[in-house]
């Protein structure tokens, strides 16, 4: 049965999602319908975290406005998320971070992706090694 479930969605996935992880900031362009009419709106925030798999796919993001915290959920695949882009990486070590809820001010910054270390260097982002290869 769940073969089967998979096999009806499988035409629905979107291919061109990017491969994030939590702690990543986004910019997800949103389509929005106000009556007949129809915008695009930009969602920049922190991945606090992504859970679900295939069709269900979700990802929630933060934002701080006016130091109010605003969050939205994301269904991945749905066809109102026109594109996802990854603004920068970060370092977590946890796969959900509701605790930047209750951080303020400089505690809420996450740390950048270590650069130039083994495990990064399939990312696509350059790093410190890079950057002395190429002087």
């Amino acid at each position: 049965m769940h073969a089967i479930l998979e096999e009806i969605n499988k035409s629905a996935l979107k291919t061109d999602i990017p491969n994030f992880r939590t702690g990543d900031t986004l910019n997800v362009s949103f389509r929005i319908v106000e009556g007949d009419k129809e915008r695009v709106q930009v969602f920049q925030g922190v991945c606090i975290v992504r859970h679900g798999r295939g069709i269900n796919e979700m990802a929630a993001v933060r934002k701080v406005v006016d130091d109010v915290g605003v969050e939205r959920i994301f269904p991945l695949n749905s066809p109102l998320v026109s594109k996802i882009e990854i603004v920068r990486r970060a370092d977590t070590r946890r796969s959900r971070l509701y605790y930047l809820r209750d951080r303020t001010g400089k505690s809420r910054r996450l740390r950048d992706q270590r650069r130039g270390l083994k495990h990064n260097s399939g990312d696509g982002v350059s790093g410190f090694a890079d950057k002395a290869a190429k002087a």
